[in-house]
């Protein structure tokens, strides 16, 4: 506290405004010297209450003179007449003003006390059964259970919504746990960074050199890289960062790994003659997945023949000739339990996965199709014929109090498949994939299609490059381009990148076209001119939902953030249309936006009155309405509407620009790639490639082509270190 901040005692008259995003409060604070207005972040705090400000007085331009807190203590709630106001706020759930009445003139300034301690007493009101009295004092409790916390961390500007979610993972105690060690906090399920730990340790006191401090760092460093799609860290790297990172010294932070992996919080394991260490989750993800695969291939029970003539039978009902390498991948599917699809575009992956699912449908098998995304799914779905499910949908969300991924379908109840066919693969990370195969049958037969030249997953693993670089199952790579294919020059494009041969930047196909400048602010006016004018000009396309911007980076000029702002200005404006601001993004009525985390709990309800829940990381909708006046705002997602408040919209973005990872599992009519001042970091050739084959029916890169050359040399993939591969190839002796 300031030396010349000024104390004022009172109780909290009146809550004026509370916003929720951030807790801005105003409120009428009366003291024994009159009311005051007293205005900071302390959204804890509500109407009856007795508090201790510290702050000082300010002049507004409007509201006059008010007085600005920097520091709030809640003191207690004091007299009757207090503890009615603060009841009858509706502070807690299933006490109305009525009720309050009636409880404050049974227990007088008793009240809390009663509620907190023995709320059973309060069924012996007229009106309150137990179950009811119960469930009140459930809820005082959480109500200040969360107030606590919200005290605890005001000074680090954390969120409302932030504090609830830490609320239900660390539970009732949760304030004192983290005052003991705020490292807690940088678990993977809070995700709050080691630099804010830090921060709230010091202002409690924790020794620099504490073994909670230099456990949670260690912790923190393998934590933290599963965003970088490592499952695993050699210990020889871990062990320089954490010295780094904490100060400290290289014996001490050996012996904190030893610790770490006795008390099972990290697991270790030997990979190519260096110790590897990991989180257990992930260790034991990809042990199970490993064991799984190898089961399934080994599984005898369904077994199916197949020969010529039922192929020849497919060939005339498609009205196709099968290349030699698509007929031995038909049979191969039939042969083996578990078969790896991969190729990229034109090469005839579709047509053969129709084949093998007719083959299959003829010999009365359950054939069950699905992928990792919407998208991709309904693109299945288009490509074969079949209804094809995302891979949460098919296991059944149920929504869980802290948001984590529960399904319905897993080892003690299976889903019914004798064939499951998973599209997009490279999109899978370890922990989905494991939930699948937890849920299949050990019978049944597994069919991974994808392209091995596309970006990994953007969650921790390597799912599709680790099974086929075991060299345990087997895979059939298509790779002839057909001649139908070759009339694209999408699809040429895409095969000179990942060949690493020159493309022609003169190409003025149909279907393809390079845009080259020389400035940032070229390539940015050319893509909306592209999009607010020409291309619905010239080819009758609407441009929010046919034209998708892809970029490589969120960043930069020619970034998403900057583009989605520039393009909501020109497709979208505001023009009377209601609208919702969150930290520095208006959502606006017909903007398009992207769901950017899996949220299991939040629910949707689809035009027929299903409803259900759910709404995963890449789902892409289009605002339908927003109620300012409540903050809450409806996305319509294909057949089904969500409904938001403002404390999710940290869960959503403007998509009329996306990155190419976001964009992964999608075709779309028009694809414009920005490409310009790329960061280092970015410049690959699966990126580039993925994003090329995102067009379906049109590609334009507007850029400069040096930056193209350079990504297009640029074979290199990020290295991933997980442990799939290693424990397939072990198997026997693990």
């Amino acid at each position: 506290m300031d030396n010349n901040d000024i104390t004022l005692k009172g109780t909290i008259e009146k809550i004026i405004y509370k916003n929720e995003n951030n807790g801005y409060t105003v409120a009428v604070l009366y003291t024994p010297a009159g009311s005051e207005t007293i205005t900071g972040s302390f959204p804890f705090v509500n109407e009856g209450e007795n508090v201790e400000v510290s702050g000082n007085y300010t002049d507004h331009s409007v509201y006059g003179t008010q007085f600005s807190v920097n520091k709030l203590k809640i003191s207690g709630i004091v007299s009757k007449a207090a503890v009615l106001k603060y009841l009858s706020s509706g502070i807690i759930k299933g006490v109305g003003p009525a009720t309050a009445v009636k409880i404050v003139e049974r227990f007088g300034e008793n009240t809390l006390k009663v509620i907190e301690n023995t709320p059973e007493d309060l069924s012996l009101i007229s009106g309150i059964s137990k179950e009811k009295a119960i469930k009140i004092g459930e809820e005082y409790k959480k109500r200040y259970g969360i107030k606590d916390l919200m005290m605890t961390l005001s000074p680090y500007s954390f969120s409302m919504d932030r504090c609830v979610k830490i609320y239900k993972t660390l539970g009732e105690n949760c304030a004192e746990i983290i005052k003991e060690n705020p490292y807690v906090l940088c678990g993977e399920d809070l995700g709050v960074s080691f630099e804010i730990a830090e921060r709230i340790a010091y202002d409690n006191g924790i020794d620099k050199n504490s073994e909670k401090r230099l456990s949670a760092g260690v912790e923190y460093i393998i934590t933290s890289n599963t965003a970088n799609g490592h499952t695993s860290l050699p210990r020889e790297k871990i062990i320089p960062v954490a010295v780094n990172m904490l100060e400290s010294d290289y014996n001490r932070i050996d012996g904190i790994c030893d610790r770490l992996i006795s008390g099972l919080r990290i697991s270790s394991f030997i990979m190519d003659g260096k110790e590897f260490l990991a989180l257990p989750k992930y260790y034991n993800s990809e042990r199970y997945i490993a064991a799984k695969l190898i089961s399934m291939a080994n599984s005898t029970e369904y077994k199916t023949d197949i020969d010529e003539l039922e192929i020849d039978y497919v060939e005339n009902k498609l009205g196709i000739k099968f290349h030699d390498n698509q007929r031995e991948a038909v049979k191969m599917a039939f042969v083996n339990n578990i078969m790896i699809l991969t190729g990229g575009p034109g090469t005839g992956k579709t047509t053969t996965l129709n084949a093998i699912i007719e083959i299959f449908t003829r010999k009365n098998a359950d054939v069950v199709l699905t992928a990792p995304t919407g998208r991709a799914a309904k693109r299945m779905t288009e490509l074969t014929g079949y209804d094809a499910k995302t891979i949460h949908r098919l296991l059944g969300v149920e929504p869980g109090d802290d948001n984590t991924r529960k399904f319905s379908h897993n080892e003690a109840n299976p889903i019914k498949a004798d064939v499951l066919i998973v599209d997009e693969v490279s999109m899978l990370d370890s922990l989905l994939f494991e939930s699948l195969l937890k849920a299949l049958p050990l019978n049944c037969r597994l069919i991974l299609v994808g392209d091995t030249n596309q970006l990994p997953s953007i969650g921790a693993g390597n799912v599709l490059g680790d099974i086929i670089d075991s060299g345990r199952f087997n895979v059939m790579h298509l790779d002839t381009v057909f001649r139908q294919a070759k009339q694209s020059s999408i699809i040429t494009t895409a095969h000179a990148i990942i060949n690493g041969q020159e493309c022609d930047f003169s190409n003025r196909s149909s279907d393809y076209f390079f845009l080259q400048k020389a400035y940032s602010n070229d390539t940015i006016d050319t893509v909306l001119s592209l999009c607010a004018e020409r291309l619905p000009k010239t080819y009758n396309v609407d441009p929010i939902k046919n034209i998708q911007i892809i970029c490589p980076s969120k960043k930069q000029d020619t970034g998403t953030h900057n583009l989605n702002n520039l393009l909501q200005a020109c497709l979208n404006p505001q023009l009377n249309k209601e609208q919702l601001a969150y930290k520095d993004v208006y959502y606006r009525e017909g903007d398009k936006v992207m769901q950017t985390k899996n949220n299991y709990d939040i629910e949707w309800v689809k035009d027929d009155g299903e409803r259900g829940y759910g709404v995963y990381n890449g789902d892409v909708g289009y605002i339908v309405s927003i109620a300012k006046g409540v903050g809450k705002m409806t996305v319509r997602y294909d057949d089904k509407t969500v409904e938001y408040t403002r404390e999710m919209l940290d869960e959503i973005d403007l998509a009329y620009a996306v990155t190419v990872h976001k964009s992964q599992g999608s075709e779309f009519e028009i694809v414009i790639i920005p490409l310009f001042n790329v960061p280092s970091k970015l410049r690959f050739r699966n990126l580039l490639y993925t994003a090329v084959t995102r067009a379906k029916k049109m590609l334009i890169i507007v850029g400069d082509k040096t930056m193209f050359n350079n990504m297009e040399a640029n074979d290199k993939k990020t290295l991933r270190y997980t442990m799939l591969k290693h424990f397939i190839t072990v198997y026997e002796d693990i």
